[in-house]
């Protein structure tokens, strides 16, 4: 059904009511312009008037149409710069629109800190992903130390500065090297989360080589006789196999790697070794530790381990002990 269209008191304003729905008392009111542009005759739709300029937050009337038909008309001519189509006009809105949006996304992601992201994405998302004793230690580190230095600064506003300062406070409170470096993995988990979400677009700052905290990977820690005693008693109720592996590692020295990968054929209870102090030929119980990491050599088993091996049911020369 074509539909029908008034006039209006604006010139090259028109409108045609709709059918059945209302607006107000009478019927709902559908306004369009008309002019003409490069002796074209053009004609566009404005809108209902049950509608809302998101403009103004004006409903639509034949006089709101007037202007907008007055602007399109004024820059058509040349006497004005603007959108000469309303199509273009609208355009321009709603990129404007889009452009208002992106900038107050922004704003709003520039302002989230480093404790809110901390508490609201990264800590729900490791306890998801992670181990409990990992998200127990991550939450320790960052209440203690992290939060103190960073938690109330924005994510852009976190420079190396803040990176020397959290290790510089781990260290004056006597915090080794690897709890710092934790810590300092822990920012760094944060701000990798960050990029991955899409609310931190920046470069994550990074300690220079020569200021990151030195491991010793080479510290030593020897049990003493009450502490190897009382691991054995705890062992040998719980495996006879791990209980004599760490029984012969202690009275042997030797690596796990060592003793998994002994055969029968390593083992030799009566080994003739000539005694060149006393210059005499001497039985030994020894062991052939091959393509070991320090290369093979032979170990000296002490009584005890010789007699717990013995103890041991024996297999064929290629099996394991």
């Amino acid at each position: 059904m074509a539909v029908k269209w008034k006039g209006t008191n604006f010139k090259g304003v028109r409108y045609y009511e709709h059918p059945t729905r209302k607006h107000g008392v009478g019927k709902d009111k559908y306004f369009a312009i008309r002019y003409q542009k490069d002796r074209k005759r053009i004609e566009e739709g404005i809108g209902w008037t049950s509608e809302i300029d998101p403009k103004d937050k004006k409903r639509w009337t034949a006089e709101k149409a007037a202007v907008v038909l007055a602007g399109l008309k004024e820059a058509a001519r040349g006497l004005e710069k603007g959108p000469t189509r309303l199509r273009e006009k609208r355009e321009i809105e709603d990129n404007l629109k889009e452009a208002k949006k992106a900038e107050q996304e922004r704003i709003e992601r520039d302002a989230v800190t480093f404790d809110a992201f901390f508490n609201d994405i990264y800590l729900p998302q490791a306890k998801a992903d992670k181990k409990p004793r990992s998200v127990t230690r991550e939450e320790g580190l960052y209440g203690i130390w992290i939060k103190a230095v960073m938690g109330h600064l924005p994510m852009k506003d976190i420079v190396i500065f803040h990176l020397e300062k959290l290790k510089k406070n781990m260290a004056d409170k006597g915090q080794s090297p690897r709890s710092i470096q934790y810590a300092l993995a822990v920012v760094r988990q944060i701000f990798n989360r960050a990029k991955a979400t899409k609310l931190y677009h920046g470069d994550q700052p990074i300690l220079p080589k020569q200021s990151r905290p030195k491991v010793d990977n080479g510290r030593m820690r020897y049990l003493t006789q009450p502490e190897a005693t009382a691991l054995l008693a705890a062992l040998k109720t719980k495996s006879t196999d791990v209980y004599d592996m760490t029984f012969l590692s202690l009275h042997v020295g030797l690596r796990f790697g060592e003793i998994a990968s002994l055969t029968w054929q390593d083992v030799e209870f009566d080994k003739k070794v000539y005694n060149a102090e006393k210059k005499l030929w001497e039985i030994y119980s020894v062991l052939a530790i091959r393509d070991a990491k320090a290369g093979s050599r032979v170990a000296f088993l002490t009584q005890q381990a010789a007699d717990m091996l013995r103890n041991r049911p024996r297999g064929k020369p290629s099996d394991y002990v």
